[in-house]
């Protein structure tokens, strides 16, 4: 599994890692689940406390493992003042049953200042609660408030999770340029986008099946690589199964051609720039 620094942390994080939105179905296939994905080396794994029951799957999925793991979660904007923020990662941490987060993000934009959000993060962060901190579905608008209230370059904000996936490429305009150049990790989630992934038999769907057949790899692996082609960039995928994470594990050691990124950046074109960044 290729791994890369994330962000300014100093940590190198798989390319691929593991999301858990709406993964508080079959609680025992989703821990065996999250099991094989580290067992892969997909040590990132992303929950937040707006995910249900998420964040306690999580904590039966690496209990022992902890130290192998680069755990996210996220403070849901309601929740974003300074006090509530502290509330809530002490929460985040008690259903994971660990003493620290990797990073911990704000989820979105809320009502609440971010100066107050950044304050709790920073508290938290000295407090040894998080080791890092970032944001979720902001646009360039919003990360350049946060640069403004803290010195970006100094390594406090450490990432950007977005939606991204083939069909679904709005960061490409300003996001992903802004956030690689500060140093900025950026995290895509949704990856196969929300029930909307190629089909097999359409144009765009033949596109990655040829490439895939050509490295023997799967149409998804493909497009998860693509995903994650260059640095800042990384994905998190869900998966339900063992076998699902299998294959999402199987993207990180995949190598495309220049030829074949370049295919897939015609077929699945970033379209014009959007009023506002989209989100789930």
């Amino acid at each position: 599994m290729e791994r890369r620094l994330f962000g300014s942390t100093e940590r190198e994080v798989a390319v691929i890692g593991q999301g858990t939105w709406q993964l508080d179905g079959d609680r025992r296939a989703a821990v065996s689940a999250l099991r094989r994905g580290l067992d892969l080396g997909m040590v990132h794994i992303d929950t937040a406390e707006m995910y249900g029951g998420a964040e306690g799957i999580v904590a039966e999925a690496i209990a022992g493992r902890r130290d192998e793991v680069f755990l996210v979660s996220k403070v849901l904007p309601q929740n974003a003042s300074r006090s509530k923020t502290i509330a809530a990662c002490e929460k985040s941490l008690a259903r994971l049953k660990t003493d620290r987060l990797d990073c911990y993000l704000l989820h979105w934009r809320g009502s609440h200042p971010l100066q107050e959000t950044i304050a709790a993060f920073e508290q938290l962060r000295t407090d040894g609660m998080i080791l890092s901190w970032g944001v979720s579905n902001f646009d360039v608008s919003d990360l350049q408030e946060v640069h403004a209230i803290v010195d970006v370059g100094d390594g406090r904000l450490a990432c950007n999770q977005v939606l991204y996936h083939l069909n679904e490429r709005a960061i490409e305009h300003g996001v992903l340029p802004w956030c690689k150049k500060h140093g900025v990790a950026v995290v895509g989630y949704s990856p196969f986008g929300h029930g909307d992934f190629p089909d097999r038999h359409s144009a765009e769907g033949q596109v990655l099946h040829d490439i895939a057949t050509a490295h023997g790899a799967t149409a998804r692996q493909v497009a998860l690589r693509f995903l994650a082609r260059q640095a800042p960039l990384f994905a998190i995928p869900k998966a339900s199964s063992p076998a699902h994470a299998s294959e999402n594990g199987g993207a990180g050691d995949l190598r495309l051609t220049t030829d074949e990124l370049a295919l897939i950046d015609r077929t699945f074109t970033p379209g014009p720039p959007p009023r506002e960044l989209p989100m789930l």
